[in-house]
């Protein structure tokens, strides 16, 4: 894991292994094959994604597959960003969303104390920008305004695997662009202990 902090909050990157990403993605395909699951476990009318899809994945496969390895990464967050030990830690919701060609999600913040997003699959991008931007299809995570020597703008530029962990707070937009497949991702949001995440108690 490394915590950077580009402009105040701070933002952990980390990797899951291939092994991990393959689960996952074989658990959405299997949900996908089935419409009344897909139909029980829609999300989209939460969230704000101008996209083709977005369903929770069920609580029972976040708890055999995710939910160790979220906690333990969080925890490393938590304390090599404040020095502080958490001892409660709950997944509020998790989902997946499903992003093709010119689809976004729009400026937003989550709900909860931490968020995370993950990247399942990454397509090929067809840039017809006549600027070449590099922007398209990423993520920018934004915080205030742009200040001398304080940048208000992190960009990353997903890769399968690539997961992200930031304060729920933290506002947040994926580009849309043009593509040849589905660009899909998970994203959640968990609760940890008030007395640690709540800075006016101290």
């Amino acid at each position: 894991m490394k915590v950077i902090s580009p402009f105040g909050p701070k933002i952990a990157k980390l990797k899951f292994s291939s092994k991990l990403i393959k689960k996952i993605n074989d658990e959405v395909d299997h949900i996908l094959k089935k419409k009344k699951l897909v139909k029980k476990l829609d999300y989209s009318k939460k969230l704000v994604g101008q996209v083709k899809q977005e369903f929770q994945l069920p609580k029972s496969f976040v708890k055999k597959n995710l939910e160790t390895i979220i906690f333990k990464e969080v925890k490393k967050y938590i304390f090599q960003t404040i020095r502080k030990k958490i001892k409660k830690i709950s997944i509020k919701n998790f989902w997946v969303v499903r992003q093709f060609n010119n689809e976004y999600n729009p400026i937003h913040y989550h709900d909860g104390h931490i968020s995370g997003v993950g990247y399942l699959k990454i397509p090929s991008f067809i840039s017809k920008n006549p600027k070449n931007s590099k922007i398209d299809g990423t993520i920018d995570f934004i915080n205030g305004n742009k200040m001398f020597l304080s940048d208000s703008i992190y960009n990353h530029q997903p890769k399968v695997g690539d997961v992200i962990l930031f304060p729920h707070y933290l506002m947040h937009t994926a580009y849309p662009s043009k593509s040849s497949g589905e660009r899909r991702s998970f994203s959640f949001n968990l609760e940890v202990d008030n007395k640690i995440a709540n800075v006016f108690s101290r």
